[in-house]
């Protein structure tokens, strides 16, 4: 996970981009050349590490019901991946390229890892999350099923035509 600093410096590194502070501790940036009402491409970036990039104009972005992606996992490609598409797709130009998949490892690495990316049908994104011992499914924020092990949460991810994002 990149740093508080890492996901700042990264979102100053865009010219184009305006640095806001807002209430606790927390860091806008707008485009203001926006081509749409809405100008906000990074929200309330966080010391804690969460954040979000406004993503509701890219192609098979799995972004939430107000258009945003949380970055807290984001690698420093990643992130810039998202904010050059996010700036693109604001800026008017309907030529954003689809984002680059996978935030965790894949369900293949020798040690199951606490959190993974599938990717599904039309691009979806689910993220298998363990929390207390069980195996979590989510969709976005939306909680979808609950295993008792990652073998059975694999094994329902597989049937439903979802692969490890790699």
């Amino acid at each position: 996970m990149l740093s508080f600093d890492q996901k700042i410096a990264i979102l100053e590194s865009f010219p184009e981009l305006q640095r806001k502070n807002v209430s606790l501790g927390r860091v806008n940036f707008h485009y203001e050349e926006s081509a749409h009402d809405k100008k906000t491409v990074a929200y309330h970036i966080h010391p804690n590490g969460n954040g979000y990039i406004y993503a509701a104009l890219i192609p098979d972005c799995p972004a939430d019901d107000k258009g945003m992606v949380n970055i807290r996992d984001y690698s420093e490609e990643q992130l810039r991946s998202l904010v050059e598409q996010s700036i693109r797709s604001l800026s008017g130009n309907s030529a954003a390229a689809p984002i680059e998949s996978g935030t965790a490892p894949s369900a293949a690495a020798n040690e199951p890892k606490n959190e993974q990316l599938w990717q599904g049908p039309d691009n979806q994104t689910l993220t298998l999350r363990m929390e207390d011992d069980l195996w979590f499914v989510y969709a976005g924020l939306n909680l979808d099923s609950v295993f008792e092990s990652l073998e059975e949460a694999e094994e329902y991810l597989n049937e439903e035509g979802f692969a490890p994002a790699l």
